[in-house]
Protein backbone atom coordinates (compact mmCIF):
# COMPACT_ATOMS: atom_id res chain seq x y z
CA UNK A 1 0.00 0.00 0.00
CA UNK A 2 1.39 3.66 -1.04
CA UNK A 3 2.63 5.42 1.66
CA UNK A 4 0.35 9.15 1.65
CA UNK A 5 1.99 12.04 1.15
CA UNK A 6 2.46 14.69 3.17
CA UNK A 7 3.23 18.54 3.31
CA UNK A 8 5.84 19.44 6.30
CA UNK A 9 5.02 22.34 8.60
CA UNK A 10 7.66 24.21 7.63
CA UNK A 11 7.67 24.12 4.21
CA UNK A 12 3.27 24.83 4.35
CA UNK A 13 4.23 27.64 6.10
CA UNK A 14 6.43 28.71 3.94
CA UNK A 15 3.94 28.48 0.86
CA UNK A 16 1.45 30.73 2.87
CA UNK A 17 4.10 33.31 2.96
CA UNK A 18 4.92 33.24 -0.20
CA UNK A 19 1.34 33.71 -1.01
CA UNK A 20 0.54 36.44 0.96
CA UNK A 21 3.64 37.90 0.11
CA UNK A 22 2.51 37.78 -3.95
CA UNK A 23 -1.10 38.91 -2.98
CA UNK A 24 0.85 41.96 -1.30
CA UNK A 25 2.82 42.66 -4.49
CA UNK A 26 -0.03 41.86 -6.86
CA UNK A 27 -2.24 44.48 -5.06
CA UNK A 28 0.19 46.91 -5.34
CA UNK A 29 1.52 46.67 -8.48
CA UNK A 30 -2.45 46.90 -9.89
CA UNK A 31 -2.84 50.10 -7.82
CA UNK A 32 0.10 51.72 -8.57
CA UNK A 33 -0.99 51.08 -12.52
CA UNK A 34 -4.26 52.82 -11.74
CA UNK A 35 -2.97 55.56 -10.16
CA UNK A 36 -0.43 56.55 -12.55
CA UNK A 37 -2.58 55.38 -15.66
CA UNK A 38 -3.52 58.95 -17.99
CA UNK A 39 -7.26 57.32 -18.08
CA UNK A 40 -9.22 55.43 -16.08
CA UNK A 41 -8.07 51.31 -17.35
CA UNK A 42 -10.12 48.89 -17.43
CA UNK A 43 -9.93 45.22 -15.61
CA UNK A 44 -9.20 43.78 -19.28
CA UNK A 45 -5.90 46.13 -19.45
CA UNK A 46 -4.83 45.90 -16.32
CA UNK A 47 -3.96 42.23 -16.82
CA UNK A 48 -2.39 43.10 -20.53
CA UNK A 49 -0.48 45.64 -18.76
CA UNK A 50 0.30 43.84 -15.48
CA UNK A 51 0.70 40.26 -16.81
CA UNK A 52 -1.68 38.71 -14.36
CA UNK A 53 -4.69 36.49 -15.70
CA UNK A 54 -7.66 38.15 -16.03
CA UNK A 55 -9.24 36.64 -13.21
CA UNK A 56 -6.42 37.18 -11.03
CA UNK A 57 -6.92 41.05 -11.53
CA UNK A 58 -10.65 40.39 -11.14
CA UNK A 59 -10.30 39.24 -7.72
CA UNK A 60 -7.93 41.83 -7.01
CA UNK A 61 -9.90 44.50 -8.06
CA UNK A 62 -12.95 43.54 -6.27
CA UNK A 63 -10.79 43.19 -3.00
CA UNK A 64 -10.02 46.96 -3.74
CA UNK A 65 -13.22 48.16 -4.62
CA UNK A 66 -14.64 46.53 -1.17
CA UNK A 67 -11.52 48.23 0.35
CA UNK A 68 -12.74 51.74 -0.62
CA UNK A 69 -9.49 52.27 -2.33
CA UNK A 70 -11.38 52.47 -6.07
CA UNK A 71 -14.13 52.97 -7.55
CA UNK A 72 -15.67 51.90 -10.88
CA UNK A 73 -16.35 55.01 -13.45
CA UNK A 74 -18.18 55.06 -16.82
CA UNK A 75 -16.41 54.25 -19.55
CA UNK A 76 -15.81 57.03 -22.67
CA UNK A 77 -17.86 56.97 -25.27
CA UNK A 78 -16.62 55.08 -28.20
CA UNK A 79 -17.77 53.29 -31.76
CA UNK A 80 -17.84 49.83 -32.44
CA UNK A 81 -19.47 46.88 -31.21
CA UNK A 82 -20.02 45.62 -28.03
CA UNK A 83 -20.47 47.23 -24.56
CA UNK A 84 -17.45 49.41 -23.14
CA UNK A 85 -15.99 47.79 -19.97
CA UNK A 86 -16.10 49.79 -16.64
CA UNK A 87 -12.86 52.00 -15.99
CA UNK A 88 -11.25 51.77 -12.67
CA UNK A 89 -9.96 55.09 -10.65
CA UNK A 90 -9.02 56.00 -7.04
CA UNK A 91 -11.60 56.44 -4.57
CA UNK A 92 -12.15 59.72 -3.36
CA UNK A 93 -14.30 58.84 -0.40
CA UNK A 94 -12.05 55.89 1.42
CA UNK A 95 -8.89 56.62 3.06
CA UNK A 96 -7.47 60.27 3.94
CA UNK A 97 -4.21 61.29 5.17
CA UNK A 98 -3.89 63.73 7.94
CA UNK A 99 -1.31 66.35 8.06
CA UNK A 100 -0.19 68.36 10.65
CA UNK A 101 2.40 71.82 10.60
CA UNK A 102 3.62 73.06 13.53
CA UNK A 103 5.68 76.53 12.93
CA UNK A 104 7.32 78.81 15.24
CA UNK A 105 4.32 81.28 14.51
CA UNK A 106 1.50 79.25 13.34
CA UNK A 107 -0.19 75.60 13.46
CA UNK A 108 -1.67 73.97 10.10
CA UNK A 109 -3.90 70.87 9.43
CA UNK A 110 -5.35 69.50 6.45
CA UNK A 111 -6.74 66.29 5.15
CA UNK A 112 -6.35 64.60 1.80
CA UNK A 113 -7.85 61.64 0.34
CA UNK A 114 -6.37 59.23 -1.60
CA UNK A 115 -6.50 61.17 -5.19
CA UNK A 116 -5.01 64.04 -3.68
CA UNK A 117 -7.61 66.53 -3.23
CA UNK A 118 -7.38 68.26 -0.10
CA UNK A 119 -10.66 68.56 1.57
CA UNK A 120 -9.84 69.94 4.36
CA UNK A 121 -7.79 72.88 5.92
CA UNK A 122 -7.23 74.64 8.68
CA UNK A 123 -4.29 77.73 9.89
CA UNK A 124 -4.43 78.77 13.25
CA UNK A 125 -1.66 81.98 13.66
CA UNK A 126 0.22 82.62 16.84
CA UNK A 127 3.26 83.03 18.38
CA UNK A 128 3.91 79.83 19.87
CA UNK A 129 7.71 80.60 21.64
CA UNK A 130 6.04 81.50 24.54
CA UNK A 131 3.76 78.66 24.53
CA UNK A 132 4.34 75.11 26.29
CA UNK A 133 5.20 71.90 24.27
CA UNK A 134 2.62 70.39 25.80
CA UNK A 135 0.42 73.16 25.45
CA UNK A 136 1.35 73.69 21.40
CA UNK A 137 0.53 70.19 21.07
CA UNK A 138 -2.52 70.32 23.00
CA UNK A 139 -3.87 72.86 19.90
CA UNK A 140 -2.33 70.86 18.12
CA UNK A 141 -5.05 68.13 19.21
CA UNK A 142 -7.74 70.60 18.67
CA UNK A 143 -6.98 70.55 14.99
CA UNK A 144 -7.12 67.02 14.51
CA UNK A 145 -10.55 67.29 16.23
CA UNK A 146 -11.60 69.07 13.53
CA UNK A 147 -10.21 67.18 10.81
CA UNK A 148 -12.03 64.08 12.34
CA UNK A 149 -15.46 65.83 12.29
CA UNK A 150 -14.94 66.73 8.25
CA UNK A 151 -13.39 63.34 7.92
CA UNK A 152 -16.80 61.64 9.05
CA UNK A 153 -18.92 64.56 7.26
CA UNK A 154 -17.21 63.70 3.81
CA UNK A 155 -17.56 59.84 4.25
CA UNK A 156 -13.58 59.62 4.93
CA UNK A 157 -11.38 56.95 6.73
CA UNK A 158 -8.51 58.51 8.72
CA UNK A 159 -5.47 56.27 7.50
CA UNK A 160 -2.80 58.09 9.19
CA UNK A 161 -1.67 61.63 10.74
CA UNK A 162 1.86 62.60 10.03
CA UNK A 163 2.96 66.16 11.92
CA UNK A 164 6.25 68.52 10.44
CA UNK A 165 8.38 70.00 12.80
CA UNK A 166 10.99 72.83 12.60
CA UNK A 167 13.20 71.20 14.25
CA UNK A 168 15.75 67.66 14.59
CA UNK A 169 13.48 64.96 14.85
CA UNK A 170 14.30 61.63 16.11
CA UNK A 171 12.76 58.49 13.72
CA UNK A 172 10.73 57.89 17.01
CA UNK A 173 9.43 61.15 17.09
CA UNK A 174 11.26 63.09 19.85
CA UNK A 175 11.81 66.42 18.55
CA UNK A 176 15.60 66.42 20.26
CA UNK A 177 16.08 70.23 19.17
CA UNK A 178 13.75 72.84 17.71
CA UNK A 179 15.66 76.15 18.45
CA UNK A 180 12.99 78.66 17.64
CA UNK A 181 10.60 77.01 19.12
CA UNK A 182 12.40 76.75 22.38
CA UNK A 183 12.45 72.56 22.16
CA UNK A 184 14.26 70.30 23.48
CA UNK A 185 13.84 66.29 23.65
CA UNK A 186 10.36 66.45 23.56
CA UNK A 187 8.69 63.16 22.90
CA UNK A 188 5.95 64.36 20.78
CA UNK A 189 4.07 61.08 20.16
CA UNK A 190 3.93 60.46 24.16
CA UNK A 191 2.85 64.23 24.59
CA UNK A 192 0.10 63.76 21.96
CA UNK A 193 -1.09 60.39 22.58
CA UNK A 194 -2.64 61.59 26.05
CA UNK A 195 -5.30 63.04 23.88
CA UNK A 196 -7.77 60.18 23.13
CA UNK A 197 -8.81 62.17 19.55
CA UNK A 198 -4.85 60.86 18.47
CA UNK A 199 -5.94 57.01 19.43
CA UNK A 200 -4.50 54.99 16.60
CA UNK A 201 -4.00 57.45 14.34
CA UNK A 202 -0.95 55.83 13.68
CA UNK A 203 0.71 59.12 14.35
CA UNK A 204 4.64 59.96 12.58
CA UNK A 205 6.77 62.80 12.94
CA UNK A 206 9.58 64.30 10.68
CA UNK A 207 11.17 67.63 9.82
CA UNK A 208 8.93 69.98 7.72
CA UNK A 209 11.40 70.49 5.27
CA UNK A 210 11.79 66.79 4.91
CA UNK A 211 8.47 66.58 4.57
CA UNK A 212 8.00 69.46 2.37
CA UNK A 213 10.42 68.31 -0.43
CA UNK A 214 8.52 64.88 -0.38
CA UNK A 215 5.39 66.99 -1.18
CA UNK A 216 7.36 68.90 -3.65
CA UNK A 217 8.93 65.93 -5.11
CA UNK A 218 5.31 64.49 -5.80
CA UNK A 219 3.77 66.95 -7.00
CA UNK A 220 6.82 67.84 -9.70
CA UNK A 221 6.83 66.78 -13.75
CA UNK A 222 8.25 63.75 -14.47
CA UNK A 223 10.20 65.61 -16.77
CA UNK A 224 12.41 66.63 -13.55
CA UNK A 225 15.30 64.91 -12.76
CA UNK A 226 14.87 64.29 -9.64
CA UNK A 227 17.74 66.18 -7.65
CA UNK A 228 17.30 68.85 -5.81
CA UNK A 229 17.16 71.07 -2.75
CA UNK A 230 14.24 72.74 -1.07
CA UNK A 231 14.38 75.42 1.28
CA UNK A 232 11.89 76.19 3.79
CA UNK A 233 11.65 80.03 4.59
CA UNK A 234 9.73 80.52 7.55
CA UNK A 235 11.11 82.60 10.77
CA UNK A 236 14.00 79.78 10.47
CA UNK A 237 15.43 78.27 7.50
CA UNK A 238 15.08 74.37 6.63
CA UNK A 239 16.49 72.41 3.56
CA UNK A 240 15.34 69.51 2.26
CA UNK A 241 17.44 67.41 -0.06
CA UNK A 242 16.27 65.42 -2.84
CA UNK A 243 18.47 62.96 -4.68
CA UNK A 244 17.84 60.30 -7.49
CA UNK A 245 13.83 60.94 -6.46
CA UNK A 246 15.27 60.00 -2.87
CA UNK A 247 15.28 62.30 0.10
CA UNK A 248 18.35 62.41 1.60
CA UNK A 249 18.35 62.36 5.35
CA UNK A 250 22.02 61.89 6.51
CA UNK A 251 23.78 59.37 8.42
CA UNK A 252 21.77 60.32 11.56
CA UNK A 253 18.50 61.55 9.87
CA UNK A 254 18.86 65.06 10.40
CA UNK A 255 20.33 66.69 7.60
CA UNK A 256 19.40 70.04 6.37
CA UNK A 257 19.69 72.42 8.89
CA UNK A 258 20.77 75.09 6.11
CA UNK A 259 19.35 77.83 8.22
CA UNK A 260 22.67 77.27 10.23
CA UNK A 261 24.98 77.74 8.09
CA UNK A 262 27.36 80.55 8.61
CA UNK A 263 27.38 83.31 6.42
CA UNK A 264 28.68 86.03 8.39
CA UNK A 265 31.29 83.87 10.74
CA UNK A 266 31.65 86.67 13.44
CA UNK A 267 27.98 87.96 12.57
CA UNK A 268 24.84 88.31 14.26
CA UNK A 269 24.33 85.95 17.73
CA UNK A 270 21.89 82.80 16.85
CA UNK A 271 19.30 81.10 18.56
CA UNK A 272 21.35 77.96 17.96
CA UNK A 273 24.16 79.20 20.02
CA UNK A 274 26.41 80.54 16.67
CA UNK A 275 26.97 83.57 15.14
CA UNK A 276 26.45 84.68 11.00
CA UNK A 277 23.77 81.91 11.02
CA UNK A 278 21.80 82.01 7.53
CA UNK A 279 18.46 82.81 9.31
CA UNK A 280 19.63 85.67 10.76
CA UNK A 281 19.81 87.46 7.40
CA UNK A 282 17.23 85.62 5.42
CA UNK A 283 14.90 84.04 8.16
CA UNK A 284 11.21 85.80 7.78
CA UNK A 285 11.69 88.26 11.22
CA UNK A 286 15.21 89.46 9.45
CA UNK A 287 13.38 90.27 6.10
CA UNK A 288 10.27 91.69 7.96
CA UNK A 289 12.42 94.32 10.60
CA UNK A 290 14.88 95.24 7.28
CA UNK A 291 11.52 95.67 5.60
CA UNK A 292 10.32 98.15 8.59
CA UNK A 293 7.40 95.75 8.74
CA UNK A 294 8.24 93.62 12.57
CA UNK A 295 5.25 91.67 13.03
CA UNK A 296 3.45 92.46 9.81
CA UNK A 297 2.12 89.04 7.66
CA UNK A 298 4.44 88.40 4.81
CA UNK A 299 1.64 89.55 1.91
CA UNK A 300 2.31 93.02 3.23
CA UNK A 301 5.71 92.83 2.21
CA UNK A 302 4.79 91.52 -1.08
CA UNK A 303 2.88 94.70 -1.52
CA UNK A 304 5.41 96.91 -0.68
CA UNK A 305 7.75 94.64 -2.97
CA UNK A 306 5.54 95.06 -5.89
CA UNK A 307 5.46 99.17 -5.29
CA UNK A 308 9.51 99.46 -5.02
CA UNK A 309 9.50 100.47 -1.20
CA UNK A 310 12.93 100.90 -0.69
CA UNK A 311 13.04 99.49 2.22
CA UNK A 312 11.43 96.02 1.59
CA UNK A 313 13.82 95.57 -1.86
CA UNK A 314 16.53 96.16 0.24
CA UNK A 315 15.93 93.99 2.86
CA UNK A 316 15.19 91.13 -0.38
CA UNK A 317 18.50 92.05 -2.10
CA UNK A 318 20.09 91.65 1.72
CA UNK A 319 18.18 88.10 2.11
CA UNK A 320 18.82 87.09 -1.52
CA UNK A 321 22.79 87.86 -1.14
CA UNK A 322 23.10 85.50 1.86
CA UNK A 323 20.81 83.44 0.67
CA UNK A 324 22.91 82.97 -2.28
CA UNK A 325 25.82 82.31 -0.40
CA UNK A 326 24.48 79.50 1.63
CA UNK A 327 22.42 78.00 -1.84
CA UNK A 328 26.05 77.87 -3.80
CA UNK A 329 27.75 76.13 -1.51
CA UNK A 330 25.28 73.21 -1.00
CA UNK A 331 25.28 72.72 -4.97
CA UNK A 332 29.43 72.80 -4.90
CA UNK A 333 28.89 70.09 -2.91
CA UNK A 334 25.49 67.94 -4.15
CA UNK A 335 25.50 69.17 -7.65
CA UNK A 336 22.13 69.34 -7.54
CA UNK A 337 20.01 71.00 -10.45
CA UNK A 338 17.15 72.88 -8.69
CA UNK A 339 16.49 74.79 -6.11
CA UNK A 340 12.81 75.12 -4.96
CA UNK A 341 12.49 78.31 -2.26
CA UNK A 342 8.96 77.55 -0.05
CA UNK A 343 7.49 78.91 2.69
CA UNK A 344 7.54 82.70 2.55
CA UNK A 345 9.63 81.96 -0.26
CA UNK A 346 7.22 81.17 -2.76
CA UNK A 347 5.64 84.32 -2.61
CA UNK A 348 9.02 85.88 -2.75
CA UNK A 349 10.19 84.38 -5.53
CA UNK A 350 10.41 86.93 -7.94
CA UNK A 351 12.56 88.99 -6.28
CA UNK A 352 14.79 86.39 -4.76
CA UNK A 353 14.94 83.86 -7.34
CA UNK A 354 17.05 86.45 -9.85
CA UNK A 355 19.99 87.06 -7.40
CA UNK A 356 20.10 83.71 -5.86
CA UNK A 357 20.81 82.54 -9.50
CA UNK A 358 23.60 85.26 -9.89
CA UNK A 359 25.17 83.78 -6.86
CA UNK A 360 24.78 80.78 -8.46
CA UNK A 361 26.49 81.57 -11.44
CA UNK A 362 29.36 83.36 -9.62
CA UNK A 363 30.10 81.38 -7.20
CA UNK A 364 29.24 77.19 -8.61
CA UNK A 365 32.46 75.75 -10.28
CA UNK A 366 30.49 73.97 -12.66
CA UNK A 367 27.93 76.56 -12.98
CA UNK A 368 28.90 77.29 -16.60
CA UNK A 369 28.31 73.83 -18.20
CA UNK A 370 25.34 72.95 -15.50
CA UNK A 371 22.69 75.32 -15.31
CA UNK A 372 20.80 75.54 -12.12
CA UNK A 373 17.00 76.46 -11.69
CA UNK A 374 15.81 78.40 -9.15
CA UNK A 375 12.51 78.43 -8.78
CA UNK A 376 9.10 78.96 -6.47
CA UNK A 377 7.22 75.97 -4.70
CA UNK A 378 4.76 74.10 -6.66
CA UNK A 379 2.86 73.92 -3.40
CA UNK A 380 3.57 77.15 -1.92
CA UNK A 381 3.95 78.04 1.59
CA UNK A 382 1.67 74.79 2.28
CA UNK A 383 3.93 72.56 1.28
CA UNK A 384 5.10 70.93 4.61
CA UNK A 385 1.69 70.30 5.78
CA UNK A 386 0.69 69.01 1.82
CA UNK A 387 3.37 66.92 2.07
CA UNK A 388 2.88 65.49 5.53
CA UNK A 389 -0.62 64.71 4.19
CA UNK A 390 0.46 62.67 1.34
CA UNK A 391 3.35 60.64 2.71
CA UNK A 392 0.38 59.13 4.74
CA UNK A 393 -1.27 59.07 1.25
CA UNK A 394 1.55 57.14 -0.16
CA UNK A 395 2.15 54.60 2.40
CA UNK A 396 -1.81 53.46 1.47
CA UNK A 397 -0.82 53.73 -2.35
CA UNK A 398 2.41 51.31 -1.65
CA UNK A 399 1.07 48.93 0.94
CA UNK A 400 -2.52 48.68 0.51
CA UNK A 401 -2.47 45.34 1.83
CA UNK A 402 -1.78 46.67 5.28
CA UNK A 403 -4.73 48.94 4.88
CA UNK A 404 -7.27 45.89 3.61
CA UNK A 405 -5.87 44.23 6.88
CA UNK A 406 -6.62 47.30 9.35
CA UNK A 407 -10.23 46.10 11.41
CA UNK A 408 -11.01 49.94 12.05
CA UNK A 409 -11.38 50.68 7.81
Amino acid sequence: MPRPTTTPVGAAAATAVRQASLREHNLALVLRHIASASSPPSRAALAATTGLTRATVSTLVDDLITGRLLTEVDPAPRSGAGRPALGLTLAGHGPAGLGLEVNVDYLAACLVDLTGAVRHRAVRRTDLRPVSPAETLALVADLVTEAAAAADRQDLLLAGTALAVPGLVTAAGVVRLAPNLGWRDVDVPALLGGHPVLAGRGLTVDNEANLAALGELHASSAADSGNFIYISGEVGIGAGIVLHNTLFRGARGWSGELGHVPVHPQGRPCRCGGRGCLEQYAGQEAILGGAELTGAPVARLVEAAERADPAACQALAGAADALGVAVAGVINLLDVDTVVLGGIYAPLARWLAPPVEAAIRRRVLTAAWSPVTVRAALLGGEAAVLGAAGSVVRAVLEQPARWLARPDR
